[in-house]
């Protein structure tokens, strides 16, 4: 018969077994992405995409007040570098714009440094649509073994999804004035 400590001890092993099984049938990659359809044309939206100055006024990532900036000059277009280090909400890493074609896509190469060690693509994408445009702000990368264990208890895609739908929100409010 088994004692009430081996009855836990056998339950626990089995929730961590799920854990991992479940963890290493998950995608070795991810994408997230959200889109919002904006009353403005591309040529308002992308100069405040473009130039990595601009990101100060509607990213959701740029909540510390006290987050140190390194903004290259030229601060816009292929080659422009944004380097960040901030407490522990937004981290700390850089970008780099790898493309840039007005009034359609900026691409970003995305290296966090802080709190977890990543590097990603970032894709804004505009497309016309009626009068308006619709933007759409993805991410993709790949998702180490312990990022998909974190991910059997929490949601990468509605974290980073929801801080990506405000965003796009604040490029909204600011370009449909």
């Amino acid at each position: 018969m088994l004692t009430a400590v081996a009855i836990i001890a056998l339950i626990l092993a089995v929730a961590i077994a799920a854990v991992l099984i479940r963890a290493a049938t998950a995608p070795a990659d991810f994408r997230i992405a959200r889109t919002a359809t904006i009353n403005a044309p591309a040529e308002k939206i992308f100069p405040l995409i473009n130039d990595l100055q601009s990101f100060k006024l509607w990213s959701p990532f740029e909540k510390d007040p006290a987050m140190r900036r390194d903004i290259s000059t030229p601060s816009a277009g292929k080659g422009a570098t944004y380097a960040w280090d901030g407490d522990k909400t937004v981290g700390s890493g850089h970008m780099r714009i790898t493309e840039s074609h007005a009034p359609s896509q900026v691409k970003l190469d995305l290296e966090m440094l802080t709190p977890f060690a990543a590097s990603n693509k970032v894709a804004f994408t505009l497309a016309p649509r009626g009068s308006g445009t619709d933007l759409t702000w993805a991410m993709e990368g790949s998702s180490p073994f312990m990022m998909r264990v974190m991910g059997v208890f929490f949601s990468p895609d509605k974290m980073v999804g929801g801080e990506f739908e405000k965003g796009l929100a604040n490029l909204k409010r600011i370009t449909e004035t």
